[in-house]
C-alpha cells in the first residue's frame, strides 16, 4: 500500500475541525486525522508493506523548465520574491513535521527524495512491486498508474478514507474512455487548471477521449495532424498543430517518473513501535490520545 501523504494530510486537515488541539493549543487536526485514516486503512485493507510517500520537492525544477506554469499558481504570494514554496493553510504546515516524528517513530515507512514528487515515488515503488498494489491518493494523476495485470489499482478517497472508489482498468475505462497508460495523453490534451497545465484549447475530456480512441495515442494523433486522409476536422488539426510546442514536453511533465533513485528502507508494517520512548513523548506532547491508540491496535491485529 502506497500512501500518497500530503493528499490524505491535506484531507484530514479539512475535514477535521481545527478545534482538535494539542495541550498547548496548537491544532493537530491533521496529526490525528491522517493516524486515523491510516488506522482503518490497515484495519479494512491488511496490507503486509505499507510506504508513506512524501513530497521532497513539490514542483521540481526539471518540470518548470518544461512547462513554466506548472503549479506555479500554488506558490505562496508571500514568497513570491524568495523561494517557491507551496501555498499552505497556516495552521498546517506546523503539523508536517510532527507527522513525520510520528510515522518515524512508529516505524512506518516513509520515503521522500530530493528533486521529486511524492507520485514519483508511488510510480517508482508501483513499477517495482511484485505483488499487488493499492495506491491511496486523492489526485487522479496517479490513475496512470492503473495496471490490471499487474494488480496496480487506485483507491481514492470519496469521504475520509471509509469510503473509497476502488478505481481498475474496468472503471477508468468507464468514466474517461481510455486505460491506464491511456489516462497520460488524455491528462495533458485536456489540460489541469489545478496543476497550471495548459492543455490543448478546444480540446476537453470527451473529445481528447474520442481521439486516443480512434488514433491510438498521442504519437498517433499528432501523426494523424499531418495526414491530410485524417477524419480530424478543421478546428482539431488547427488547434492541435499550434500546440506542438506544448505537446512536445507535456508527456515529460505529466508522466510519473518510474526510476527515482530511492533510499534503502524496511516496508514491512510493523505490529509495534519502533521507538516506543520516542512515540510516546509525541503523544504526551500533542494529546495524540485516541486516535494513537486506534492505530496502533490496528498494527497489533
Amino acid at each position: 500500500m502506497l500512501l500518497d501523504t500530503a493528499s490524505l494530510y491535506y484531507r484530514a486537515y479539512f475535514g477535521v475541525p481545527d478545534s482538535v488541539r494539542a495541550p498547548d493549543g496548537t491544532p493537530v487536526n491533521a496529526v490525528k486525522g491522517l493516524l486515523d485514516f491510516i488506522a482503518r486503512l490497515v484495519q479494512d485493507h491488511h496490507p503486509d508493506d505499507l510506504v508513506a510517500c512524501m513530497d521532497a520537492d513539490w514542483r521540481p525544477r526539471w518540470r518548470v523548465d518544461l512547462i513554466p506554469s506548472y503549479k506555479a499558481h500554488r506558490v505562496a504570494e508571500a514568497h513570491a520574491e524568495g523561494p517557491d514554496e507551496e501555498e499552505t493553510p497556516d495552521t498546517l504546515a506546523p503539523q508536517v513535521p510532527v507527522i513525520e516524528e510520528v510515522l518515524d517513530a512508529l516505524g512506518i515507512a516513509r520515503v521522500g527524495v530530493a528533486g521529486y514528487e511524492a507520485d514519483d515515488v508511488i510510480g517508482t515503488l508501483a513499477t517495482r512491486g511484485t505483488g499487488p498494489v493499492d495506491i491511496v491518493t486523492g489526485d487522479r494523476d496517479l490513475y496512470q498508474l492503473i495496471d490490471d495485470a499487474r494488480g496496480v489499482r487506485v483507491l481514492y478517497p470519496l469521504k475520509g478514507v471509509g469510503s473509497l472508489h476502488l478505481t481498475d482498468e474496468a472503471a477508468l475505462r468507464e468514466k474517461y474512455g481510455v486505460d491506464g497508460a491511456g489516462y497520460v495523453d488524455l491528462a495533458l490534451l485536456r489540460g489541469d487548471p489545478s496543476d497550471g497545465l495548459p492543455g490543448v484549447p478546444g480540446i476537453g475530456e470527451k473529445t481528447a477521449a474520442k481521439l486516443i480512441d480512434a488514433y491510438g495515442d498521442l504519437a498517433g494523433i499528432m501523426a494523424a495532424v499531418a495526414d491530410p486522409r485524417s477524419k480530424l476536422t478543421p478546428s482539431q488539426r488547427k488547434r492541435l498543430d499550434e500546440a506542438r510546442e506544448y505537446v512536445a514536453v507535456a508527456p515529460v511533465v505529466v508522466r510519473v517518473a518510474r526510476d527515482v533513485p530511492l533510499p534503502d528502507f524496511d516496508p514491512v508494517l510493523p505490529t509495534e513501535p519502533l521507538h516506543p520512548e520516542a512515540l510516546e513523548e509525541l503523544a504526551e506532547r500533542w494529546g495524540l490520545g485516541g486516535a494513537l491508540r486506534r492505530l496502533l491496535l490496528a498494527l497489533q491485529r
